[in-house]
């Protein structure tokens, strides 16, 4: 693993300004260090030592705006987002749960040397902080995922993690198993944020906590909570079968499952608000419309 840190990697987009641009938060988060105009997430995770060159960036911002004149965007470029399922015992259960027909292959890749991986968003279905995750239009049943995602490099290396947020339509998935792509891939599927951290920011798996809170007219609706020694996988071995016969010119985020389920007569609604936060990280906070 990288052994290099750095303070939290943000995309953001100054008030005033069109463009948007990269930089680190300083201060406990009251300030946004940019740095060169013309960096991408491209160059770092293509670069030899990309925990390294972000340690050396942070240390050379250009400029500076007050957080609160700044909108903090997903920290995406061109990179491609995956996900893997049944990770925790909580989501093996519910897969059976909703499956009509298909029950029995999540409590067998639960199990299984290879993990389930499947691809699931493009950098314009995703959106970032305080943007609008998307409920489909054809679904009834529809919940966030609250996922520890890693953010790697063109060489498969891990170079810091983010909050994401795996959309799914829970009742077209669980209708049959091969309509996986309709309930994960659709525009909106996907949220990133607010930053890209060190591995090293985190505590250990039992003190990494994942949370999530739904609001809706002004009340919670759904509170709860896993931590990340509830995951039967490794990071390690996600990434490794992720990268088999498979290459990421500009790297790739690779979402690591949910241990978090809503109750089964829930779904999102137009106007709820989710705030997943995960240790070490911060608080992702996304809007919901539909259609």
């Amino acid at each position: 693993m990288p052994s290099a840190t750095y303070p939290p990697f943000v995309k953001f987009r100054p008030k005033d300004r069109p463009e948007s641009r990269w930089g680190f938060l300083f201060d406990a988060g009251q300030r946004v260090g940019a740095c060169d105009p013309f960096l991408t997430l491209d160059h770092v995770l293509t670069a030899p030592n990309p925990a390294g060159f972000l340690a050396e960036l942070a240390g050379a911002v250009v400029t500076s705006w007050p957080i609160d004149q700044v909108n903090l965007l997903a920290p995406i470029d061109n990179q491609e987002v995956w996900g893997a399922g049944v990770t925790y015992f909580r989501s093996k259960i519910a897969r059976q749960e909703e499956s009509k027909s298909g029950g029995s292959f999540y409590d067998l890749v639960y199990t299984a040397e290879r993990p389930e991986l499947f691809f699931k968003a493009t950098p314009h279905r995703t959106v970032g902080p305080g943007g609008a995750i998307r409920v489909r239009k054809d679904t009834k049943w529809c919940v966030p995922e609250p996922e520890l995602t890693l953010v790697i490099s063109n060489r498969l290396e891990i170079i810091g993690v983010t909050v994401g947020d795996d959309v799914s339509a829970r009742d077209i998935e669980g209708e049959n198993p091969l309509y996986l792509p309709q309930a994960k891939q659709y525009d909106g599927c996907c949220a990133l944020g607010p930053a890209i951290v060190p591995l090293a920011a985190l505590p250990g798996r039992a003190e990494t906590k994942i949370t999530v809170e739904i609001v809706r007219d002004g009340k919670t609706v759904v509170s709860d909570g896993t931590s990340m020694d509830q995951m039967k996988r490794e990071f390690t071995e996600l990434t490794h079968f992720l990268g088999r016969d498979n290459s990421f010119p500009v790297g790739v985020f690779l979402m690591t499952g949910t241990g978090i389920v809503p109750p089964d007569e829930f779904s999102l609604a137009p106007g709820d608000l989710v705030k997943i936060g995960i240790t070490g990280i911060g608080t992702l906070v996304n809007s919901v419309v539909q259609g």
